[in-house]
């Protein structure tokens, strides 16, 4: 249906190249064949509906990944954040980048505010480390829950970046029916970010489905420069996924 395409339309605009597929009411691999030929789900292993298996398996990929817990920097973007008596205010994540430890002094972004790491849990234990990928939740010193937002940028890494406008390159999605135009009010999505952005200006030559882009943003946006994210137009009707971009 018209939301397993845009999944998957998805999955390949943000590179996710490693994944399982579970077939289920009796569709076969070659049915769907055809749907996700050129995309990243066409590397995706398939295996049967076993939940045992399905469980084995994933805790066999669990054990070989073996996360860095001695990087310089580290950022978590933040998806659930509250405060509990007697340690304050927490939150929850999963590492984008690097790794945090015990008593860093992390910024707060998009704003001035740092804060520091009081203590650090994965699974309901006492770390002093975390690494990138792993869920983690972390009570903080020096910030409020009313300083916090869905999507809040935690890090120490100084070539995080903070902007209200951008100048970049768009790489629009083959499906995508028609070029960009001035007016319209696309969504940029990185890390826990959706960041609405006003496009002032959009422009290409032979082939419009790279094009380079003026936006204006709704509030700031948080990155590292090389990064990549991606256009959504949320008014797109059944696809939305308009394709990605390369932040400067």
């Amino acid at each position: 249906n018209p939301a397993f395409g845009e999944i998957v339309i998805m999955l390949d605009c943000i590179g996710l190249k490693e994944g399982i597929v579970i077939l289920k009411n009796y569709i076969s691999r070659e049915q769907i064949a055809p749907l996700i030929k050129g995309t990243v789900v066409d590397g995706y292993e398939f295996i049967e509906e076993d939940k045992n298996l399905l469980r084995e398996r994933l805790l066999e990929d669990a054990a070989r990944i073996v996360s860095p817990q001695d990087a310089a920097t580290g950022t978590l973007p933040v998806d659930h954040f509250f405060n509990v008596r007697g340690i304050g205010t927490v939150v929850l994540g999963s590492l984008a980048e690097g790794s945090l430890k015990k008593h860093d002094v992390l910024m707060v972004l998009p704003g001035e505010k740092t804060a520091q790491v009081r203590s650090i849990q994965k699974h309901d234990q006492d770390f002093d480390t975390a690494g990138v990928g792993e869920r983690t939740g972390i009570a903080l010193k020096g910030i409020e829950v009313e300083d916090l937002d869905r999507g809040t940028i935690l890090t120490n890494d100084k070539t995080i970046k903070q902007v209200s406008a951008l100048q970049a390159k768009a790489k629009l999605v083959k499906y995508w029916p028609a070029p960009l135009k001035e007016g319209m009010v696309l969504h940029i999505g990185h890390w826990m970010q959706q960041v609405p952005a006003r496009v002032e200006a959009a422009t290409s030559e032979e082939d419009w489905h790279e094009m380079d882009l003026k936006l204006k943003l709704d509030k700031m946006l948080v990155y590292r420069p090389g990064t990549r994210a991606v256009l959504t137009y949320p008014e797109g009707g059944k696809l939305r996924v308009v394709g990605t971009i390369q932040l400067p």
